[in-house]
């Protein structure tokens, strides 16, 4: 099994999660060390960031680890209170400058190509303070905060992600709350979120479109998470139209806008409308793009960045109840087949990243994908037999070489004319 030249392999890690250091040499306060120092069993057993894999410090190690599997890639995200512990660049901690130079430095030395997130969840607790992302200002302060990153680091690099899974944010912190700041908002929070990452990005593409582009020559866009969603009854119409709503609300509520024409899905939208409309909403609880906004966020992204780590099967489940909220909106059950093999929350369903490939090469006119967030949890720490991830791994590369090489569920999958255009590297995650 070989993958075609110029295929990569890397690793992603994210700031929160590898760092450390949450208050060293200058850094502020992010909403995940605020959230985790409140206790009240918010996290698992109370952990925290504070040290996380102390990459902060240990770096040289991390690098060691590069060299030693061979990568081509690494994917960082760069922590914005690191670097403008206020969130704005009229204090800026040029400890924070030095030690992501270092990194980007140390990659390129060795020949590793470093993709860098700007925002991975962590957002300085200093705007968070004055509304976050449910405040339309969060929209020029991101801008900002990119214009800064590109000018500074935007000389050596080369691939930048913006936002890291805003879906996932969106519904985790401001929908349901489970994620900082922890206050939910039901049927509300996580929409007006996702209208302000949305123009956020599309801000920060436009700045460097036109300030940086011609000179550095490099890529932008942001990495969804989606997941496969499979009709539970492939012969029930109403679980097939479940499924097709599953991905609607999850990947195409984001990639369709950026993609495609400016604007959310019509199955969305309709939904939203419908269910706001039976709950006695006298609009819908989704805002509208104006249509100068949907001219702002079409073709604001280089490649499709897509994070994939599992499936599930979907049935139809109608909101009688008429409860408010982004997950009764969607109406729908999801669950695993029970043959799956799992760990934690992560299913085996090697088929199912090959399925999600497919539909974004026909839904979003066959776009270079770069796959990056793809992995399953480590088992017991303890033990060398780390069979279970191995063959996930075995699996999911065998389902990627048939769709790049020839998938016979569309003769237009293979090789050559109209091929997939899964080439550019392949991604597993690190520091969940």
């Amino acid at each position: 099994m070989a993958f075609p030249a110029g295929f990569g392999w890397g690793a992603s890690t994210a700031a929160y999660q590898v760092e450390g250091g949450w208050d060293a040499d200058g850094k502020g306060p992010s909403v995940w060390d605020t959230f985790t120092h409140q206790g009240g069993e918010r996290v698992f057993q109370n952990q925290t960031g504070d040290v996380a894999c102390g990459s902060y410090t240990l770096w040289e190690e991390d690098l060691k680890c590069i060299k030693q599997l061979g990568l081509t890639h690494y994917r960082f995200s760069l922590s914005w209170s690191r670097l403008l512990p206020d969130g704005t660049t009229g204090f800026i901690n040029q400890k924070g400058i030095d030690y992501y130079n270092k990194i980007i430095d140390d990659l390129l030395t060795n020949g590793v190509i470093p993709i860098v997130t700007l925002y991975h969840f962590d957002l300085p607790q200093a705007l968070e303070d004055k509304g976050g992302w449910l405040s339309e200002a969060i929209i020029e302060s991101f801008d900002k905060y990119a214009r800064f990153c590109f000018s500074t680091f935007g000389d050596r690099v080369k691939q930048w992600i913006t936002i890291n899974e805003p879906n996932i944010l969106a519904i985790m912190a401001y929908d349901l709350g489970v994620f900082p700041p922890g206050v939910p908002h039901f049927g509300t929070g996580g929409y007006q979120a996702a209208h302000n990452l949305i123009k956020a990005h599309a801000r920060s593409w436009h700045s460097y479109d036109s300030l940086f582009r011609k000179e550095q020559k490099g890529m932008v866009s942001l990495g969804i998470f989606a997941g496969w969603a499979e009709p539970a009854d492939t012969n029930s119409v109403s679980d097939q139209e479940a499924a097709k709503r599953a991905i609607a609300f999850c990947l195409d509520f984001f990639a369709k806008p950026i993609f495609i024409d400016g604007d959310y899905p019509e199955v969305v939208k309709s939904q939203i409308a419908f269910m706001s409309k039976k709950q006695g909403y006298p609009s819908s609880r989704l805002p509208e793009f104006t249509e100068e906004e949907k001219r702002m966020i079409k073709g604001t992204a280089d490649f499709f960045a897509v994070q994939y780590y599992t499936s599930r099967l979907v049935k139809y489940q109608e909101n009688k109840k008429e409860e408010v909220g982004f997950l009764q909106d969607v109406e729908l059950q999801v669950f695993p087949d029970p043959s799956w093999k799992r760990l934690d929350w992560v299913y085996v369903v090697p088929w199912g990243i090959r399925k999600l490939l497919k539909y974004i090469k026909d839904t979003y006119n066959n776009p270079v994908i770069y796959i990056t967030e793809n992995g399953f949890p480590q088992g017991d720490p303890a033990s060398l037999d780390d069979t279970q991830r191995w063959e996930y791994f075995r699996q999911t590369f065998q389902e990627l070489f048939k769709a790049v090489k020839g998938d016979p569920w569309s003769s237009s999958c293979g090789a050559g004319k109209g091929s997939l255009r899964l080439w550019s590297l392949c991604y597993i995650h690190k520091g969940d």
